[in-house]
């Protein structure tokens, strides 16, 4: 009888596992801690990361964000936040470096989050900018109906139960207007902190849908 050598059989079932083991770790981990919500004003002071779609865990989705379209990065930018406090669709402006983004992405630890993760098209610049807190000016509020019915189909994940639990009541009264100062404070310099990659994994879970959004005005 012929013997098989017990290594590659070890190794099989190691690979074969490994899947398993990945989904009980993403069952078992907990949302991030939940920070009371942002005044929605025209200009406010946030705290932004940086993510890219190299890192291992955004390699399924590619290059897509969670809307199903492709990351930008150029004269408009993607950035992923919880969309209960800055919808889908939503435009802003840094202040500090002038770069215009829009909220097309969100991710597990930017659920409850006061916390918008701009996208990078290499690890370079993800890692360049770190954690910084800049000021950034809202152009276009997104539509939170939409990015509603966008989150319902994915309700099983635990993040996306979040946002629409913060994003129902929104859906039987108008979004409020922004308050216009009027004057845009001075920009507050930014705080870069080198801290490990690996603290800031956001990223979207779910496969993209395909669903786009049309502009939203007030």
């Amino acid at each position: 009888m012929r013997t098989l050598p017990l290594v590659p059989i070890a190794l099989t079932a190691l690979t074969a596992l490994t899947p398993l083991l990945w989904l009980a770790g993403c069952a078992e981990r907990p949302l991030p801690k939940w920070e009371p919500p942002m005044a929605r004003t025209q200009y406010q002071h946030v705290r932004t990361t940086a993510y890219f779609d190299g890192e291992a865990d955004h390699l399924c989705y590619t290059n897509h964000n969670a809307l199903g379209t492709t990351l930008q990065y150029g004269r408009v930018n993607s950035a992923a936040a919880d969309w209960s406090r800055w919808p889908a669709g939503t435009m802003f402006r840094i202040v500090q470096t002038g770069r215009l983004y829009i909220v097309d992405d969100y991710g597990w630890d930017l659920a409850g989050r006061n916390t918008i993760d701009l996208y990078m098209p290499t690890r370079e610049l993800m890692d360049r900018w770190g954690l910084q807190h800049v000021d950034i000016q809202i152009l276009q509020w997104g539509d939170p109906r939409q990015s509603y019915s966008t989150l319902l189909p994915r309700a099983r994940f635990r993040h996306v139960e979040r946002m629409l639990k913060e994003l129902r009541p929104e859906l039987d009264e108008p979004m409020p207007m922004i308050v216009r100062d009027s004057q845009p404070p001075e920009p507050q310099q930014m705080v870069a902190n080198p801290v490990p990659r690996q603290a800031y994994a956001f990223h979207p879970s779910t496969t993209p849908s395909g669903v786009a959004l049309q502009p939203f005005t007030y």
